[in-house]
């Protein structure tokens, strides 16, 4: 089983290039499940409920999210009978929505758990407890692969290291960088610190330089938006042995629009 988890996906720049991409792979047979992060896909804050259709409809399998989740008004009604829409697990019980699913592949079932992380982000549960509680949780026997959604490199290597051998993958997001430690850990799990971004090249992590460099150079506020530029796809393709669960092998994927490919 060969899953392709995608990076941060950023505006509309990012949502079209995805669907160019993943149309692509499929055709060719090089992927029997895609896992996106979206949580930027709604001009770069959140997302909606049609614009979660409009990744399902373009290929991906299971969308995850992250400290971005509620960026847009009324985004809990996005999950309203949407399994495969999840936001972190380790959010609050009371939040509306589900941390973790279990969707049908070509090659059997693929869970799917999604985690945010604690330093440098804003209050939330543990995501070391609640992944052992997911892990309980969530059927036995399967390919599982698990998007923590974190801002130190720290804390996303010590989760891949809790994790190994207990899941099949563990992948990073959040920081829109791409890393180059794509492995297969130890006891079997395939990791990679950050998978990358999915939108504008260019700017500053998808968006308009000019604002940016204005907040950091005056120290003013400054309304981020989505820049207009060519567009790269940034993650990593897991192959997983269907029978053991665990990680063959990993590569981290990197397609350029201008560049015409890989």
């Amino acid at each position: 089983m060969r899953v392709l988890m995608v990076g941060d996906v950023v505006g509309g720049v990012g949502r079209r290039f995805f669907a160019t991409v993943a149309a692509k792979l499929r055709r060719e047979g090089r992927v029997h499940a895609i896992v996106v992060n979206a949580e930027n896909s709604a001009a770069g804050n959140g997302i909606t409920k049609p614009l979660a259709q409009e990744l399902f409809d373009a290929g991906a399998d299971v969308i995850t999210m992250g400290d971005h989740t509620w960026g847009q008004k009324g985004t809990e009604l996005a999950y309203a009978g949407e399994k495969r829409l999840l936001r972190p697990a380790n959010f609050t019980p009371d939040c509306p929505g589900n941390g973790w699913v279990v969707v049908q592949t070509p090659l059997g079932p693929l869970a799917v758990l999604n985690l945010v992380g604690r330093v440098f982000m804003s209050p939330v549960d543990c995501p070391f407890r609640q992944a052992d509680a997911s892990l309980k949780a969530m059927p036995g026997g399967v390919v599982s692969v698990v998007d923590f959604h974190a801002e130190a490199t720290s804390e996303k290597i010590a989760m891949g290291l809790y994790l190994d051998g207990r899941v099949s993958a563990v992948a990073g997001t959040h920081t829109h960088v791409q890393t180059s430690d794509a492995q297969v850990l130890p006891n079997g799990t395939g990791y990679i610190t950050d998978l990358g971004m999915t939108g504008p090249t260019g700017g500053v992590l998808g968006r308009d330089a000019k604002p940016v460099l204005q907040k950091f150079t005056t120290g003013m506020p400054s309304r981020f938006s989505v820049a207009e530029t060519p567009a790269v796809l940034e993650g990593a393709i897991f192959e997983f042995d269907s029978t053991t669960r665990r990680c063959l092998k990993v590569a981290a994927l990197r397609i350029h629009e201008s560049r015409g490919g890989e």
